[in-house]
């Protein structure tokens, strides 16, 4: 009997996702631990691993649908000696065993719905009843009783470009019509449910409409930028913050920064700033640890240890990998461990324990030139700490002033859960980390 391949959760908070790429294809032998496809979550781009072994019997959801829920049939898997051309014709059938009631298209196969669980039957598609009107965004009536079978894909585009899929003659198995039969063809006024009808839907807006007359392109969002919209809203809504900042003088972290890295030259471990000053917020943490906190609603979260979510630019949008234990690891460690998250992170492949967690965050923008700005807190968080870039400023130097390497830190506090004392506490306890250097070492 044919095996259904779910849309798996590749993480705690994922509910969807963008099927970005198929590895196999139908005809395909996969063992357990076989990579099959690259699925985007809502934080990165993770490999979907094969748990069972078998022949790829059919592709239920097509490379590049989005908004796939998790649970939905996304291809068929068959066991040694069973047809993998029967299972091919039989998979999409079980289309037409979703109950009328669901209106709602989906980009995959939506008869393993968790709340329709057990719906699905084993009549053959000749003995099933009739459909109603509510179900023809999944499969059509014609007049002669035929059903039109299309993969989700190809009914997307078919009713994004208005084609009327009754006319096209479907390429795929057991005429099912796929992404290239509708591709090429003519737009046609296409069959829609009675509530469509009476509501058309409005052509999409061309660059010579925009409201201003600016002429633009529509992207759509990525799921890892439509999370960091809905937590970066909820944060700002919802958390009292307030800001504190300090100006730190650099030139004995650079002085030591040279000298570390002159003899960790032979190990290929170059240190960067932002390395020390990762070092230097954990063990600040460790210093005032009132301030590594979490606001849990009617409790408080008080960690034993500093793990640092460090902000890094990547193509999706902004992720935070963090440096686990970084109060006790080791500045040569933390610059390894660093450049490993932040390459995976560029290239979509950080895992979820990775990147969820942390006590406190730290954001630099110091390489870009901008000397001081406010960041946004990422709950449950209690603080998150933003640097700017190190600049030659004048500074009073033991009653004396000098022109000193000058940088200014901001943190930014969840009042809910840090009095301004204590962060006010917590900024000290970085600046003295950063001005006096060798306390990172030891």
């Amino acid at each position: 009997m044919p095996t259904p391949i779910k849309m798996p959760a590749l993480s705690p908070t994922m509910e969807e996702g963008t099927l970005a790429k198929w590895l196999v294809k139908v005809g395909d032998t996969v063992s357990s631990g076989d990579i099959m496809a690259e699925i985007e979550t809502d934080k990165a781009t993770m490999e979907f691993e094969a748990v069972d072994e078998g022949t790829i019997a059919s592709i239920e959801v097509e490379e590049g649908a989005a908004g796939v829920k998790v649970g939905t049939v996304i291809a068929m898997l068959v066991e040694e000696g069973e047809d993998v051309e029967e299972a091919a014709k039989a998979a999409p059938a079980a289309d037409d065993e979703k109950p009328a009631k669901d209106e709602t298209p989906r980009p995959g196969r939506q008869d393993v719905v968790p709340a329709q669980a057990g719906t699905s039957g084993s009549s053959s598609a000749s003995t099933r009843p009739k459909e109603t009107p509510a179900s023809a965004g999944v499969t059509h009536e014609v007049g002669t009783g035929d059903r039109i079978i299309a993969s989700p894909l190809a009914k997307r585009i078919a009713e994004q470009k208005g084609i009327d899929l009754s006319g096209i003659k479907g390429s795929g198995p057991n005429g099912r019509i796929v992404k290239a039969d509708v591709e090429g063809a003519e737009g046609a006024p296409s069959a829609k449910p009675d509530a469509e009808m009476a509501e058309p839907r409005k052509p999409a807006k061309t660059p010579a409409e925009s409201e201003f007359g600016a002429p633009y392109e529509e992207e759509k969002l990525s799921n890892v930028r439509k999370v960091i919209a809905r937590r970066l809203t909820e944060s700002k809504q919802q958390v009292p913050h307030y800001y504190l900042a300090v100006d730190v003088r650099l030139d004995a972290m650079l002085d030591l920064r040279k000298q570390l890295n002159a003899s960790l030259e032979a190990d290929g471990v170059k240190l960067s700033v932002n390395d020390l000053l990762i070092k230097a917020l954990a063990r600040a943490l460790m210093r005032v640890p009132q301030c590594n906190v979490s606001y849990q609603g009617d409790t408080i979260h008080r960690y034993k240890r500093a793990d640092v979510s460090v902000a890094v630019a990547a193509p999706s949008g902004l992720i935070t990998p963090i440096i686990t234990e970084a109060n006790t690891r080791g500045l040569a460690s933390i610059s390894t461990m660093m450049k490993d998250l932040a390459g995976k992170a560029r290239d979509g492949k950080l895992q979820p324990h990775e990147y969820q967690g942390g006590t406190a965050s730290l954001s630099n923008l110091g390489m870009f030139g901008i000397k001081q700005f406010d960041a946004v807190i990422n709950p449950p968080q209690g603080m998150i700490m933003a640097v700017g870039a190190g600049e030659q400023r004048p500074y009073v130097v033991d009653g004396a002033l000098q022109v000193a390497t000058v940088m200014t830190a901001s943190g930014s506090f969840d009042h809910r859960a840090i009095d301004g004392a204590d962060g006010a506490q917590l900024m000290e306890a970085f600046k003295q980390l950063v001005e006096n250097p060798m306390g990172l070492v030891v």
